[in-house]
């Protein structure tokens, strides 16, 4: 009974977003990079996945954004 109760936690945890958190980022670097460049440099909408909840998804959306903007501004477009 006890290792189902180990098991149980340690998927919980694997599951969880702090567990996660490098991927959730990632993501959202990703999806704020792409939809800063694309709006800056006036190339096309960008669809993202928008995951507003997810804190580490949203500090990873601002940090690309931040960066596609500078990008499109450092090419000059």
């Amino acid at each position: 009974m006890q290792w189902i109760i180990i098991i149980a936690i340690a998927v919980l945890i694997w599951r969880s977003d702090w567990f996660n958190s490098d991927e959730h980022f990632d993501r959202g670097y990703d999806d704020g990079y792409a939809e800063g460049y694309n709006t800056q440099c006036k190339i096309r909408a960008t669809l993202v996945a928008g995951d507003w909840d997810n804190k580490y998804y949203s500090e990873g959306y601002n940090s690309g954004r931040n960066d596609g903007v500078n990008e499109c501004n450092r090419r000059g477009q």
